[in-house]
């Protein structure tokens, strides 16, 4: 079993003791018995976007975390939770939901503490473009990835500058709906810091070179301790991005 990474982050209160992840040699836990679990896989930014929802609710106390090992899954999760195989999903009331937009909103009206998202018209209206959008800025990102020599900047550089632009739509605050984290901020943020590390350590390019907003806007959110805490090492995050385009793994 590999060990989960370690906390970080500024302005922690209490670090979470994160659980190992189980592959096919694990016990289960105790399904359906009334816990309510949410699985993930710890280099996986799809399920890290709920796992931050989580987190910023203020629901460590109430959904307890269940790290998978997606290479060696155990058998009883895939009989037993969620036949696809996949993360993040939510075990609650007998229930299993998967996708995280959906488990997103799952949380938002199921669970107490902070919305993920505002009740300001003009927010949501712009909070459902830019969800409606971000499936094409991950296309981008990870066309960009695979691309040789200087197209990256071509094929990653209309999608950085629209999320350059969007952070300036709201004047009340750093992030993409203005003062608080939202739930979009959460949809983009694992997927464009991967890629940010990913391209300065293989590419050579700097994502947010003239994007000053989105430099910022990674600055104000690495501050947030329900964001922060579920990126562990940086050096890990960065060779599951190397494995997945392929390419030779550094040795620390």
């Amino acid at each position: 079993m590999s060990s989960p990474p370690t906390s970080g982050g500024a302005n922690k209160t209490q670090e979470e003791v994160l659980p190992p992840t189980l592959g096919s040699n694990s016990h289960p836990p105790n399904l359906f018995d009334g816990t309510t679990r949410l699985y993930i896989s710890y280099i996986c930014p799809y399920a890290q976007r709920v796992w931050v929802a989580r987190n910023y609710k203020g629901l460590q106390d109430q959904i307890e975390l269940v790290a998978i090992d997606l290479q060696d899954k155990p058998a009883w999760f895939l009989e037993k939770v969620f036949p696809a195989g996949k993360v993040p999903v939510l075990e609650h009331n007998g229930k299993v939901i998967g996708e995280s937009l959906d488990l997103l909103r799952y949380l938002d009206a199921n669970f107490e503490g902070p919305k993920l998202l505002p009740d300001d018209p003009a927010k949501q209206a712009f909070a459902d473009e830019l969800i409606h959008d971000s499936d094409s800025v991950i296309v981008a990102l990870f066309k960009a990835g695979r691309a040789e020599g200087d197209t990256i900047s071509d094929l990653v550089g209309p999608a950085l500058d629209k999320i350059e632009e969007s952070l300036g739509r709201f004047s009340d605050g750093p992030f993409l709906l203005g003062q608080s984290m939202s739930a979009v901020d959460i949809m983009y943020a694992p997927f464009v810091e991967r890629f940010k590390d990913f391209f300065a350590a293989v590419k050579h390019y700097d994502m947010t070179e003239e994007r000053p907003k989105l430099k910022a806007w990674i600055e104000e959110l690495n501050k947030i301790d329900a964001y922060a805490a579920t990126w562990g090492d940086r050096r890990v995050q960065l060779a599951a991005m190397m494995k997945k385009f392929g390419l030779e793994i550094p040795v620390a």
